[in-house]
């Protein structure tokens, strides 16, 4: 399977969400990473053809996705950021209501609710209404509802907001496991999960796709180093004005910084393997910073 995006490009008006990007999906989970304006959301609302590009296209095996049609939509699933429900539909009744839209015959739709359901941890929440569950509880309806039609192509823009740790970690489990033979492609603020889930991930900036690659790759490409000092409160106030800090917490002894810099930015710095936060900040800078959430 190969879904093929070509110079794809998405203008509103005088603004360029997405300009000229082109880019090969296979099976495996890819991350996409960006700031709030990035062009994220336009992207994937594209792959769902939802949005038709201004320009460019996209193809699954060698066949325009627009041109497919039903027959695409069919091997998609989407957990959009805000998904629409009924307010007065009960989960179980909503997922079988998206069942039948998605076309799944009812013994069908009815086993495969039944096993989301496990899957999600909704049993309790069968039989109360839409409305009256915490926003936690909607994205795990969200996600099932993405998973109804055992999609060959999964995207999902922001999957693990409102959900606590241990559901993230499960639902984390479960697309790492999913995505050993199909294309899962998911946006979010929450860097860690992209970074455990992701084998690839696609930085996004301006419209474009700035950088691509495994983790590993894009953190060698980094001219800067990554530095965990502990220095005195003042001291501290300095050095968050001079460097990009990635990270800053309270310590017995003073305050422990986490520093990008092309070298030991105090006596007695210590050299750490860069991960996709310090990536993400090195290629976003403050922006970024203010904008991700670290777990």
């Amino acid at each position: 399977m190969e879904l093929k995006l070509t110079d794809v490009t998405k203008n509103f008006k005088e603004l360029t969400a997405v300009d000229h990007v082109s880019y090969s999906f296979g099976p495996g989970a890819y991350g996409l990473l960006g700031v709030n304006g990035a062009g994220k959301t336009t992207l994937m609302r594209m792959l769902c053809t939802l949005l038709r590009p201004s320009a460019g296209s996209i193809e699954l095996n060698g066949q325009d996705i627009f041109a497919l049609d039903g027959e695409y939509r069919a091997k998609l699933g989407y957990l959009p950021q805000d998904f629409g429900f009924y307010p007065d539909l009960t989960v179980r009744d909503y997922l079988l209501y998206i069942a039948s839209i998605k076309g799944l015959r009812p013994v069908t739709a009815r086993q495969r609710s039944r096993e989301l359901v496990e899957l999600t941890g909704l049993s309790k929440a069968l039989d109360r209404k839409m409305k009256r569950l915490s926003g936690g509880m909607k994205r795990r309806v969200g996600i099932a509802q993405a998973l109804l039609n055992d999609p060959e192509i999964l995207v999902l823009d922001e999957p693990t907001a409102g959900l606590d740790p241990g559901e993230r970690i499960r639902f984390r489990n479960l697309l790492s496991e999913i995505a050993r033979d199909r294309l899962v492609l998911l946006s979010t603020h929450i860097v860690s999960d992209v970074e455990y889930i992701a084998g690839q991930i696609l930085l996004m900036k301006d419209g474009q796709i700035a950088a691509s690659g495994t983790v590993e790759e894009l953190t060698r490409q980094m001219d800067l180093g990554v530095w965990r000092c502990v220095v005195p409160y003042r001291q501290a106030e300095e050095l968050l004005r001079r460097y990009k800090v990635a990270n800053i917490r309270s310590a017995p002894e003073g305050t422990e910084l986490r520093i990008l810099a092309e070298r030991a930015p105090v006596a007695g710095a210590v050299p750490e393997p860069p991960t996709l936060e310090d990536l993400f900040l090195y290629t976003f800078g403050e922006e970024g910073n203010k904008d991700h959430d670290k777990v």
